[in-house]
């Protein structure tokens, strides 16, 4: 009977901490935002044109950034000139991923206003899910040309050397050469 009642007690115990169990959504607190779909962090990186790791297909396979070049320029001995065209590069990237994302952002508040409103349709979720995806194409195309064109102003054994300092162990590519 004692163990009965023991094991009565131990089910009742659990079967109330599941039902106390917060059963809310992960989003739950969210709908504070002021755009639901994106963060303030999310906002302050498009607003300031940050690579967010839209070009992880370029970095990871040996096609270095210039942002990270020009942090590692020092250990890159990156010259002179490779120092000025990548600064240039990097400011050139900078600005159209700026205006890219700002749009992207302005694009989402749109969004969510339809569903704000209860305006949203088919019709107009569909036209506003193209212009996002558009600039979110256009945005990685920045970054990731940023990339191709960063590893033609590098020397293949300075491509290398970023590759081991940024820790990928020489494993960010396959093994051959890229185009410099």
């Amino acid at each position: 009977m004692k163990i009965t009642a023991f094991v009565g007690l131990v089910a009742s115990i659990l079967l109330a901490a599941g039902a106390s169990a917060d059963p809310a959504s992960p989003y739950a607190g969210q709908e504070q935002r002021e755009i639901k779909s994106l963060s303030s962090q999310e906002i302050g990186e498009y607003s300031a044109g940050k690579g967010m790791g839209l070009a992880k297909a370029a970095e990871l396979n040996g096609y270095p950034g210039p942002a990270h070049v020009l942090e590692l320029a020092a250990p890159l001995d990156l010259s002179s000139e490779q120092k000025k065209r990548t600064q240039e590069l990097f400011a050139r990237m900078e600005k159209k991923a700026i205006g890219l994302g700002r749009s992207l952002i302005d694009e989402e508040q749109k969004l969510d206003q339809l569903f704000v409103s209860r305006t949203v349709t088919p019709e107009t979720l569909n036209a506003a899910l193209e212009r996002i995806a558009k600039l979110q194409a256009q945005l990685r195309q920045a970054h990731l040309e940023a990339h191709l064109t960063q590893t033609q102003i590098l020397t293949p054994a300075q491509t290398a050397k970023y590759v081991e300092l940024r820790g990928y162990g020489g494993h960010a590519h396959d093994g051959q050469s890229h185009a410099h």
